[in-house]
């Protein structure tokens, strides 16, 4: 099987649940790290039809989840400047620390939504009287394809286009989990989509310093269920190996041409995870060579700091400590429509996939 409608077929994947079934005899805690995953396990029912000894746990994959307070309200502090703010639709409404950017562009911000940061790039030459920022949001997936806005701006000589990034890295978030005292994950379902970019080798050393298995998944039902019988044998015959289920996509050297558009714009740094808190060396920053395409620093903008919600348990779902209907806020004075945290209304976040899924989901 090689594309896409092979891996909704229901027949296998009920084939794939009775072994998963017959080879669990232990109590497994399998942490998806992708909230396209979750969302995928969650609408299809899967959690469910899992053995009850086999417990998902749902990781920080989301990008828009992780994105700091203080970042969105960088972004509406721009807005508020009178800048053009560019942005995927699933960041508006996303709540700040006093209110989201639709709401500022309810206010009169001017706000677009896009589907590329290339589109960005074409906003600000039709507006040489005005800056243009994109909000680049996401893990290595999106990398790429802002780096790449970067190389257009300086190619074309646009000067009021820049970034407001902050991207984060999937590796050093799940040895953050694992060095974590309440860590009680045994393996990893990694984000396939992410290691189409980045590829597979910086997982080999996670593997071998935990002793943890690592299956690299996709997000179809069959995907899912296969990532969690590679997961589930290897526990149970006590091995723990990096795997890779989605071959089909992934190669083990990545996508070489990505990777080289990201080393050209970006560096490692710490970043710091909505409700985690900073991370050493856990994200994108841009180099100093292109710093003049850094909105933080172009417009002021980067002691903005402010507090997390303390009504919103967000890290704790993001860690895997808590699942979403376990908050006492889930589904009453937090729903999509009146957010407290970015995991009810990201349309990867937890929260959100037990809303709209399965709200009678139990532990």
């Amino acid at each position: 099987m090689k594309y896409l409608s092979e891996y909704r077929n229901l027949e296998e994947t009920k084939k794939v649940l009775d072994e998963i079934h017959k080879i669990t005899t232990r109590e497994w805690n399998i942490m998806e790290i992708c909230g396209g995953q979750t969302h995928s396990l969650v609408k299809n029912g899967i959690l469910e039809l899992l053995p009850e000894k086999v417990r998902m746990i749902h990781g920080p994959g989301c990008p828009v989840c992780v994105t700091p307070l203080n970042l969105i309200d960088k972004a509406i502090e721009l807005l508020e400047q009178g800048v053009i703010v560019c942005s995927f639709g699933d960041m508006i409404r996303v709540p700040g620390s006093k209110k989201s950017l639709l709401e500022t562009k309810a206010l009169g911000g001017d706000l677009r939504i896009l589907y590329s940061p290339i589109e960005a790039i074409s906003i600000a030459k039709k507006n040489p009287d005005k800056e243009v920022v994109f909000f680049a949001v996401g893990f290595e997936t999106t990398a790429p394809a802002n780096a790449l806005s970067v190389l257009h701006a300086e190619k074309e000589g646009i000067t009021n286009y820049s970034i407001l990034a902050s991207h984060v890295l999937v590796p050093p978030a799940m040895e953050a989990i694992l060095d974590d005292k309440f860590c009680t994950i045994n393996a990893f379902l990694g984000a396939g989509h992410v290691c189409a970019i980045m590829g597979t080798k910086e997982y080999y050393p996670l593997v071998s310093k935990y002793k943890i298995p690592i299956v690299v998944t996709g997000f179809e039902p069959l995907d899912l269920v296969q990532g969690i019988y590679i997961a589930v044998k290897q526990l149970e015959e006590g091995k723990y190996e990096l795997a890779n289920q989605y071959s089909r996509i992934v190669k083990e050297e990545g996508n070489i041409a990505a990777i080289d558009v990201i080393n050209k714009i970006f560096e490692i740094g710490n970043r710091e995870w909505r409700g985690i808190g900073e991370i050493p060396n856990s994200g994108y920053v841009i180099k100093e060579a292109y710093r003049k395409y850094d909105a933080e620093e172009k417009f002021n903008i980067s002691t903005i700091k402010v507090p997390e919600n303390p009504n919103c348990i967000a890290g704790e779902i993001l860690r895997g400590i808590k699942k979403p209907n376990q908050c006492d806020q889930f589904g009453k004075t937090c729903k999509p429509s009146n957010p407290l945290g970015a995991p009810m209304v990201s349309s990867e976040g937890a929260c959100a996939a037990y809303y709209h899924f399965s709200t009678n989901l139990i532990d």
